[in-house]
């Protein structure tokens, strides 16, 4: 089901909408759980907002949302027909109004978040927040670095996604933002070296955190024999980043607080 919603390009509130209506734990169904004891929640922010009832579907608090609207997403963004039988199974079920029960005794703290790593950057200009269309997202920050003083370092945070086709390439959604910030790049001979990682340092089925890519990234990527648009429009962005030698590659961090964009503006 999670396959389906990230090739569908759903959202990450969606796609934790629906997790809480197929999981035993998620939309407050952990703290039900353990009551009457008292529960502390310790949260690290991957998602737009810090919303609790969105961090990690909410494993400890009320949700507010039914299996009326987790239906409605997943017809919105997927094939019925080609569901897990488990799903469907879910689908055709009464639905259940019990989450909605007040938690008692229950506290939680956000203790880290995309905000305070952004802050921790140091830098000097705030772009927008990070959403849509990966490559979309790149060109629209590209434009916003290009924009700042020569010598600025400038920051965004979120978590774009990708649309994929029928037979997608390697690579993940900071890939894919940095090759099109690579071609915006080359387009417009803009003096940018841009950055874009997960914080968890994986960006989708690949050992890569991301890629760093610069003026000289398209024309690297040519040179070693590979079509860096036929790469970005088959969303096959992992080759044509190693190809450059522009891959980040960080190992993972541990932790997860959505994802980075820096830009530095010569």
């Amino acid at each position: 089901m999670t396959a389906a919603l990230l090739a569908s390009g759903a959202d990450i509130a969606a796609m934790n909408t629906v997790r809480k209506h197929l999981a035993r734990l998620k939309g407050g169904r952990l703290a039900l759980a353990c009551a009457p004891a008292s529960v502390l929640t310790l949260a690290l922010s991957d998602v737009p907002g810090d919303d609790p009832r969105v961090i990690g579907s909410g494993p400890t608090v009320a949700d507010d949302s039914d299996d009326a609207e987790a239906w409605a997403l997943i017809r919105r963004h997927c094939d019925p027909a080609r569901l897990p039988p488990a799903v469907r199974a879910l689908m055709e079920a009464p639905p259940q109004a019990w989450t909605a029960r007040r938690l008692e005794r229950c506290h939680y703290h956000l203790v880290a978040s995309n905000a305070l790593a952004l802050a921790a950057t140091g830098a000097a200009v705030r772009a927008a927040a990070l959403t849509g269309e990966a490559w979309r997202a790149a060109e629209a920050f590209c434009a916003a670095a290009l924009a700042a003083p020569p010598g600025t370092l400038v920051a965004a945070g979120g978590e774009t996604t990708v649309t994929l086709g029928a037979t997608p390439g390697r690579g993940g959604r900071n890939q894919e933002f940095a090759l099109a910030a690579a071609r915006w790049i080359a387009a417009h001979h803009a003096p940018l070296t841009v950055l874009a990682a997960g914080s968890d340092g994986s960006d989708g089925p690949t050992d890569a955190a991301g890629g760093l890519v610069d003026g000289g990234t398209w024309a690297r990527i040519r040179a070693a024999g590979v079509d860096p648009d036929a790469a970005l429009a088959g969303h096959d962005a992992y080759p044509a980043l190693a190809a450059a030698g522009d891959l980040l590659v960080t190992g993972p961090t541990r932790t997860n607080v959505m994802d980075l964009a820096l830009a530095w503006r010569g």
